[in-house]
């Protein structure tokens, strides 16, 4: 069923939520349609096929001209080959679940992670950073946006964003190395942040009003946790759960392991700046010590 509870200035903008709600996901993952008769569909979201027969009953009597996704998420892009193959249009992304993480990432082994990566997806187009797609109803231009996942793509159309899952506004950002990457995600925010979008689409939860002030929020409170991970090792050396308790403590503790990878992506950050220093190799189970 298409779900558009918020009052936009796009004629052209549709929305459908897809039925996989979650404490990660908030209602559902957000899937996006541009124009009428030529769509272009943004991230269309888990391997549902209730959910993509919404998105053909949407299309009607037009058709799917192109497919893009933001990254390579379960519940972001495996219904991207399921629609591609029943409509003829083709996948446009980054790049695969591997695409874009970094060399400091890729040389970082035993960091565990993988939470709900698509790792079959395959586009077959792929966009680079500031390649532009024509659609129906006016360019998108892809920004490359990597932090929270490395082949993580945000798009700039007619002045708005879609912000796949770098900004919401319901939650703040999991980054989980080594596919999230806290310096690139930082990066990212502000690359975004710059080009001064007047609304943001995300991936899950309503448009974000006023993306600047909710950029500077999250930015802030990364520097934030940061400076309560450097006070809580000064009450001496900790592994990243240790961490989690002592500084997580508003957060319901069934959500610790999130929180925990969110800490990990802090560790790494601060190692590589030389606030701290680990006995042995960065891994979740490492002991971290305060410089």
């Amino acid at each position: 069923m298409t779900d558009t509870p918020f009052n936009t200035p796009e004629p052209d903008l549709r929305r459908l939520i897809a039925p996989n709600p979650s404490p990660m996901t908030e209602r559902g993952t957000n899937t996006y349609l541009l124009g009428e008769s030529d769509v272009t569909v943004i991230d269309p979201g888990p391997l549902s096929e209730p959910h993509g027969q919404a998105i053909l009953d949407d299309v009607g009597q037009g058709r799917v001209a192109q497919i893009l996704v933001t990254h390579a998420h379960l519940d972001h892009s495996p219904l991207a080959r399921w629609l591609s193959d029943r409509t003829g249009a083709p996948v446009l992304a980054f790049g695969d679940a591997t695409a874009g993480r970094s060399d400091r990432m890729a040389s970082l082994n035993d960091l565990g992670g993988g939470e709900g990566v698509d790792h079959g997806f395959a586009p077959d187009r792929t966009l680079a950073d500031g390649a532009v797609v024509e659609t129906e109803v006016g360019p998108i231009t892809a920004l490359w946006t990597p932090g929270h996942f490395g082949n993580h793509l945000s798009f700039l159309w007619r002045g708005a964003a879609f912000s796949g899952d770098l900004v919401m506004g319901w939650a703040s950002t999991f980054v989980s190395p080594p596919d999230g990457d806290l310096t690139d995600f930082r990066a990212s925010c502000r690359a975004l942040r710059d080009r001064a979008p007047r609304v943001l689409y995300s991936g899950h939860g309503d448009p974000v009003a006023d993306p600047r002030v909710r950029i500077d929020w999250l930015l802030a409170h990364r520097d934030a946790r940061e400076d309560q991970i450097l006070a809580a090792l000064q009450s001496g050396p900790a592994s990243p759960a240790t961490l989690t308790e002592r500084v997580y403590t508003d957060v319901d503790p069934r959500m610790w392991p999130a929180a925990t990878r969110n800490v990990l992506a802090h560790l790494v950050d601060l190692v590589d700046r030389e606030e701290i220093f680990v006995d042995g190799a960065v891994s979740p189970t490492a002991i971290f010590h305060r410089r």
